[in-house]
């Protein structure tokens, strides 16, 4: 896979597509992300959710949602000055203390052999390409988004990154237009 066609699937400039394509071949090939149905919306997402490979790190502002995030329990964000410390990280956004720690875990845990950094202690390196796109790829697996991919059911695919899990409505994901016409791009270069 070629930084042209990443460009291309994702919507992201070349320079940028160039900086993440090996991550992202690293990614794909060890979460099996292998046929053009499971990479078009891989892929589609990704792009969808980091502005075209612009944004690894959330923008912050803080708006009223990320000031929020100080001092939730559910994401680990125990300790003052949590709230920012572990926004959004990653291809797909891994959020909290919680999930930095768990995705440093899943990646240790499956690649014994890799060096993982510790992303709970230096959460920063989760937005670099290589982690980022391994993080997004372990979350693909963990939500066993390829069931999605392998059926043809992208709206169910979008659901589970961007909400959680699958929702009765179609097309009711953040982004969904961005989000398909993307795909649709993507489909057509990886067919």
């Amino acid at each position: 896979m070629s930084p042209n066609t990443i460009s291309r699937c994702t919507g992201a400039r070349i320079d940028r597509a160039t900086a993440c394509t090996p991550g992202l071949i690293q990614a794909m090939a060890l979460y099996n992300i292998d046929t053009p149905a499971r990479q078009a919306m891989f892929l589609a997402n990704i792009g969808h959710e980091t502005g075209g490979l612009k944004w690894l790190t959330e923008i912050w502002g803080p708006t009223p949602t990320q000031k929020r995030y100080e001092g939730r329990a559910d994401l680990g964000n125990t300790q003052p000055g949590d709230g920012a410390r572990f926004k959004g990280h990653g291809m797909l956004q891994t959020t909290g203390r919680f999930n930095h720690a768990a995705v440093r875990d899943r990646l240790r845990k499956r690649f014994p052999d890799m060096w993982v950094p510790d992303f709970e202690e230096y959460p920063e390196l989760l937005a670099e390409p290589e982690w980022a796109a391994l993080s997004a790829a372990d979350y693909i697996a963990m939500k066993d988004c390829q069931r999605f991919a392998d059926a043809g059911d992208f709206d169910g695919y979008c659901d589970t990154i961007n909400r959680g899990r699958k929702t009765a409505a179609e097309g009711d994901s953040n982004g969904w237009e961005d989000r398909l016409a993307l795909y649709n791009s993507a489909r057509a270069v990886l067919a």
